[in-house]
C-alpha cells in the first residue's frame, strides 16, 4: 500500500489536531507493536475527524463494521451524548479480547457493546435504526455491508466508509487483486446509487460519507 497523503503533511495534520487522551495513546502503541497489519487501525487524524462527525451529526446510535483493536469506536465513543451508545462488530475473537480490555480501561464501558462472530449476520439481526454506520471490515463485502447499512440508518443519518482509495489501488489499471476489485466496485456502486448522495474524501486512505436522498 503506498502513501496517499504525504507523510510530511500527515504529520503535520497531526501535530495540529488536539492530542489523543493517554488511554488512545496505550492502545495505539500496544496495535502497532503487537498486531500483524497495525495499518488497520484508523490514525489520530481519522480519529478525530470520525468523533466530530459524531459531534456535529449529533448522532446518539453508532454502528461499527469492524472493531480492530477498537480505536476507531472509542474516538467515536468520546462525542455521544450521556445515552449513547455504540454497537462493533468484530470475526476476529483476538482483536475483540483486545478492544475491550481498552474499551473498559477507558471509562466508556458502558457505551460500547462488541458482538462477536460475522459482521452481516450480526447486522441482520440489530433491531437499528442507527445515526451514524462506520464501515471498516473485509473489503469483499463492502457492498453488502452497504445495503444493509441503507436499511438499518435513520432518514438524517450517515454511513461513513473507509479505506477507500485501498492504498492508491483503485486507480491502477494493473491492479486486479480481490480487495482491490471490491472497493472499485464498491465506489462504483455507491456513486451510481440514486438512492444516496455521496462524498469521497482524501482523508488517510479515502473516507466516503453517503446519505439518503
Amino acid at each position: 500500500m503506498t502513501d496517499i497523503v504525504d507523510p510530511k503533511f500527515e504529520a503535520y495534520a497531526e501535530s495540529h489536531t488536539s492530542e489523543s487522551p493517554p488511554y488512545l495513546v496505550s492502545l495505539a502503541a500496544e496495535t502497532r507493536d503487537t498486531m500483524e497489519s497495525p495499518g488497520m487501525m484508523v490514525g489520530p487524524v481519522e480519529g478525530k475527524f470520525l468523533e466530530m462527525l459524531v459531534f456535529t451529526s449529533r448522532a446518539s446510535r453508532v454502528l461499527e463494521i469492524g472493531t480492530f483493536t477498537g480505536y476507531s469506536a472509542l474516538c467515536m465513543a468520546a462525542a455521544l451524548p450521556p445515552a449513547g451508545h455504540i454497537t462493533t462488530c468484530e470475526s476476529n475473537p483476538h482483536h475483540a479480547e483486545v478492544a475491550r480490555r481498552h474499551i473498559a480501561a477507558s471509562g466508556f464501558a458502558d457505551m460500547i457493546e462488541v458482538i462477536e462472530g460475522p459482521a452481516l449476520e450480526t447486522i441482520a439481526k440489530l433491531p437499528g435504526p442507527f445515526d451514524l454506520i462506520f464501515i471498516d471490515a473485509d473489503k469483499a463485502s463492502y457492498v453488502d455491508y452497504y445495503e444493509l447499512a441503507l436499511t438499518k440508518v435513520t432518514g438524517r443519518g450517515i454511513i461513513v466508509a473507509d479505506n477507500t482509495f485501498w492504498g492508491g489501488a483503485v486507480i491502477d489499471p494493473k491492479d486486479r487483486s480481490a480487495d482491490t476489485t471490491a472497493i472499485r466496485a464498491f465506489n462504483d456502486h455507491v456513486v451510481k446509487d440514486n438512492r444516496v448522495t455521496c462524498v469521497q474524501l482524501t482523508i488517510r486512505d479515502g473516507v466516503t460519507l453517503i446519505r439518503l436522498r
